[in-house]
């Protein structure tokens, strides 16, 4: 999810020369009243480097959109789906949004990743265009924005829960960290999960660091070998999990391994000769695939009926969000951007990513699902809830 803001304020010239008269009020009216479709618009990678996470969020989009329409509609008007690439980058996210804002929408979903989500969120501040990202984790997203909203948990938020799970259900004492400094996600949840952690009166016993590009950890983890943890925090993605574990376990590190929602995708990307150095190792993510819960039995079903592979997290975050857009419409008896939006700030909403309402700035307070590599799959661990709740 969240990745870098390196060049971000380069981005933002750009982006607003290309924005030009997007400032002020939606003047470009969205759906009106008296149509008989309600116009729902996203912002999607559905090619380039990040496509996969775009078309496992579209997928599960559309089959809200599906449930929704079968069933009637939003206040009786039938869900108009119209999303556009942004190859996962900000210039393309601002030309989409434009697109969208032209073609009248009542409402945006998306970006699904932090940058261009970020970059649009900017400009739809000052459209007043009720804006959601289903998976956008950088923590400015919604920051000081009363119309732009998210489904998933920020990386702090991950942060402060991962270390009520090391504390409360690893028991530890002793954790240590191993972060990629490179990352605007790694040190989000790095940062306040060393924060929480000495609130719960957990030992740090090193935070070690390597950048983007490195390959070889062995200083690192030499150190952090030394330092014998219980739980070592690597919040990171998977492709990079996937490298570092074997050399964690090589350098004689033997604690349990604890990340944020990056880690999902590390067994598919794993030797499987290797699986057993992860064995046991935990990661909070937004949605567990082997839920008891009937509705999200439900979800899996048809996405696996329909698109012949499992649900990701980003389409149950994208199922959610269009069921939150419905709720959040149905409420207001409305499309007015303003009326929808108040709607959003003040919602209790209960999908299948969980129940939540927003805090101030419009981030969802909700528990996370701990996830746990047993047996070559990802299982149900726990679930860890924030304090408020």
């Amino acid at each position: 999810m969240g990745k870098s803001k390196k060049l971000m304020a380069l981005a933002f010239a750009s982006i607003f020369a290309l924005a030009g008269c997007s400032s002020g009020s939606n003047d470009s009216k969205s759906t009106s009243e008296d149509s008989d479709t309600i116009k729902i618009g996203a912002i999607i990678p559905q090619t380039g480097p990040v496509s996969n996470y775009g078309n496992s969020s579209e997928k599960g989009a559309l089959i809200a959109i599906d449930e929704i329409n079968e069933a009637g509609g939003i206040n009786g008007k039938k869900i108009e789906w119209k999303s556009y690439d942004d190859k996962g980058e900000i210039t393309d996210a601002t030309s989409a949004y434009n697109k969208l804002k032209g073609d009248g929408v009542s409402v945006i979903v998306g970006a699904i990743t932090s940058k261009p989500a970020l970059a649009v969120a900017e400009i739809a501040k000052k459209d007043g265009i009720p804006m959601i990202t289903p998976t956008g984790t950088q923590e400015d997203i919604t920051k000081d924005k009363k119309n732009i909203f998210r489904t998933c948990f920020t990386d702090p938020y991950q942060g402060r829960l991962l270390a009520k799970f090391a504390s409360e259900n690893q028991k530890a004492k002793k954790v240590a960290i191993l972060r990629n400094t490179s990352s605007d996600y790694s040190n989000g949840i790095a940062d306040e999960f060393k924060k929480e952690a000495e609130k719960l009166n957990l030992e740090i016993v090193a935070d070690e660091s390597y950048g983007e590009n490195d390959t070889d950890f062995k200083a690192q983890l030499t150190k952090i070998a030394s330092a014998k943890p219980e739980v070592l925090l690597v919040p990171d993605y998977y492709e990079k999990i996937a490298l570092l574990a074997p050399q964690a376990r090589e350098a004689g590190i033997d604690a349990k391994f604890i990340g944020g929602d990056g880690w999902d995708g590390v067994i598919s990307v794993m030797d499987k000769s290797q699986l057993n150095l992860v064995e046991g190792s935990c990661f909070s993510n937004h949605f567990a695939l082997d839920s008891e819960d009937e509705r999200t039995k439900k979800f899996v079903s048809k996405y696996k009926e329909k698109n012949n592979e499992d649900p990701s997290s980003f389409s149950a975050l994208s199922y959610d969000t269009i069921y939150l857009v419905k709720q959040a419409i149905e409420e207001a008896q409305s499309i007015e951007s303003d009326k929808v939006v108040e709607k959003l700030k003040n919602i209790e909403f209960d999908g299948i990513t969980g129940k939540f309402k927003f805090d101030e700035n419009n981030n969802p307070i909700k528990s996370a699902s701990m996830m746990e590599i047993k047996d070559g799959t990802y299982k149900f661990n726990s679930t860890v809830s924030p304090d408020e709740n």
